[in-house]
């Protein structure tokens, strides 16, 4: 219902004062809280009030979300949590990262949104930066504002290059919600509400380059050519899924004999995420277009981008803007992206991520075997890990636990039995070690 311009804006003023800091008593808060969650309810979607162990497991009052730093969220009544989540990977570089907040806020005082017209000194400078970090010839990029926007664009890209409709991807694969990105998602019950995207999609198991192999021979022999194979080199919403040793290698000789692109899926296993700089690195492996989101922007912006090698990107330039954005490469997202590069290989956060995961598996094989009923498994690398759960029960049982205990998991949108860990790859030792121990509290609570 619409209400008058005077309460509108007494309202918002009442929300900028808060913004700006503004004081609040614990009854305020309280109140605060309920209001919130009343909103929620009317104004945005009532299914997150049962959905999110924010509201479920939070005691009396739900958590609001308020402040964070590192690998550390607080709460509006200041209950803190390690986050072990990561915002479902955004923040590789941790909460607030000082160096890239800066970044943001110099840019913030010359201008925040570009013109249009004028050309942008930093999606420039950005897109010099990725083409030095990525593989191969990769080296001419387009950004936007999330994930499934990028797959939207190399799937585009890969169309107009090829001049092929159809395209391959894998079981369990992830690759956003959006009409085009959501036909590639190997799942049945998010396709099935929204049919009619892309009509020439099919699947392989994930991690059978025969299975695509003789997929791309059936097509070839019906007189049909596959546009691009699209693949995460790990993947991340199935709960960590490692392929086996040597698939990606042989998915690019396959890909490359069929002339077909290959376009990695980097947007969760990119930015350190594995152990090494991209998931494609563990293989040596350079894809003709590679996706690139979340912690690009380094937990601060919004940013996205998909990355060809020039010949590729020729099809681009009679018509430059072909594929156009307002938001994409905006200045302070490419700011933002400019400080997350820099962060990650001034701290070494592939490395750390190598070593913590490495950690982290060592311990979870350790409470495997002592609490078997519990957990089933675990599985990942860098600090892109599942932990594996008899049933969707248990692992809920596991998630709301370690909520209890100030720990922030979730499942996956692939499979809610797994339960993911992807926290900051700088978390320090300590908390994760401290996260390990409530770990092992809630499995011992679960087990009886």
């Amino acid at each position: 219902m619409r209400l008058p311009n005077d309460d509108v804006l007494k309202q918002s003023s009442r929300y900028l004062e808060l913004i700006g800091g503004k004081a609040m008593s614990t009854p305020e808060k309280e109140a605060f809280i309920g209001e919130t969650i009343e909103a929620y309810e009317r104004f945005v979607n009532r299914g997150f009030l049962t959905y999110r162990k924010s509201v479920t497991e939070a005691g009396q009052f739900a958590a609001l979300e308020w402040s964070g730093e590192g690998a550390v969220l607080k709460d509006l009544l200041g209950r803190e949590y390690i986050d072990a989540l990561g915002g479902y990977g955004i923040f590789s570089a941790g909460i607030n990262h000082p160096k890239i907040v800066q970044a943001v806020q110099q840019q913030m005082g010359r201008m925040a949104l570009n013109s249009q017209e004028l050309l942008e000194p930093w999606r420039a400078g950005l897109a010099r930066l990725l083409a030095a970090v990525t593989p191969g010839e990769l080296g001419c990029c387009f950004f936007i504002n999330n994930g499934t926007d990028a797959i939207e664009g190399a799937i585009k890209l890969a169309r107009l290059y090829t001049k092929r409709n159809l395209f391959i991807s894998t079981l369990g694969g992830f690759h956003g919600k959006s009409m085009g990105s959501l036909s590639l998602m190997g799942k049945a019950s998010f396709r099935e509400p929204f049919a009619g995207g892309l009509q020439d999609v099919r699947f392989v198991p994930y991690g059978d380059a025969d299975a695509l192999d003789q997929l791309m021979c059936i097509l070839e022999a019906t007189g049909q050519q596959a546009a691009a194979f699209v693949v995460e080199p790990v993947q991340g919403e199935a709960g960590g899924v490692v392929p086996p040793d040597g698939y990606l290698q042989r998915v690019r000789e396959i890909c490359t004999r069929h002339g077909t692109l290959l376009i990695a899926d980097e947007i969760q296993t990119g930015m350190g995420r594995t152990g090494k700089l991209w998931g494609v690195d563990h293989a040596g492996v350079a894809p003709d277009i590679m996706c690139l989101g979340k912690s690009i922007g380094g937990g601060v912006m919004p940013l996205s981008a998909f990355i060809s090698t020039p010949k590729i990107w020729e099809v681009m330039i009679p018509n430059p803007i072909i594929h156009s954005t307002t938001f994409g490469g905006n200045p302070i997202a490419c700011v933002a992206g400019i400080a997350a590069i820099h962060v990650t290989l001034e701290e070494d956060l592939p490395g750390q991520a190598a070593v913590k995961g490495e950690y982290v598996l060592k311990e979870l094989a350790r409470l495997q075997q002592a609490y078997p009923q519990v957990l089933k498994g675990s599985h990942g690398k860098g600090l892109l890990i599942g932990m594996e759960f008899p049933t969707d029960e248990l692992g809920y049982r596991c998630a709301a636990g370690l909520f209890k205990r100030g720990v922030l998991v979730a499942g996956t949108y692939s499979k809610a039995r797994t339960i993911r860990i992807e926290p900051a790859l700088g978390i320090p030792q300590k908390l994760l070690e401290e996260m390990v121990g409530r770990l092992e509290e809630t499995f011992k609570e679960i087990a009886g």
